[in-house]
């Protein structure tokens, strides 16, 4: 990165829910900016953890057998392999960072928001 990245202006880039956008790279990771609401989709990552950020507003990371809620600036880590379904009543705005080429939607059928990798 030649520059540094304010999230704030950032999330302020676009509207789409669930549609990350990249704002970085560190190593073979990928630093993704995202906004919520509602409901996404159950899956799961087979082959890598799930780091999520809030920014803003609050985040509810549903799994099988408990609810993680989150609000600005608490962080969970869902490890790989682990079913869940991000959730935002009121919308959020958050950080991702997973590896290069992770598919948002893990192992569920691709979909309406299955989203391509793009740079903000």
């Amino acid at each position: 990165m030649e520059d540094k990245v304010n999230l704030r202006d950032a999330l302020a880039g676009f509207d789409e829910p669930f549609s990350p956008r990249i704002v970085g790279y560190l190593n073979d990771y990928k630093l993704q900016v995202a906004k919520t609401k509602g409901e996404f989709v159950w899956h799961a990552h087979p082959d890598t953890d799930d780091f999520f950020l809030v920014v803003s507003g609050v985040l509810t990371i549903q799994l099988r057998d408990r609810e993680i809620v989150l609000g600005p600036g608490e962080m969970y880590v869902v490890p790989r392999g682990v079913e869940h379904c991000p959730r935002s009543n009121g919308g959020a705005e958050i950080l991702l960072i997973e590896p290069a080429g992770t598919v948002n939607t893990g192992d569920a059928p691709a979909g309406a928001l299955t989203a391509e990798e793009r740079m903000l």
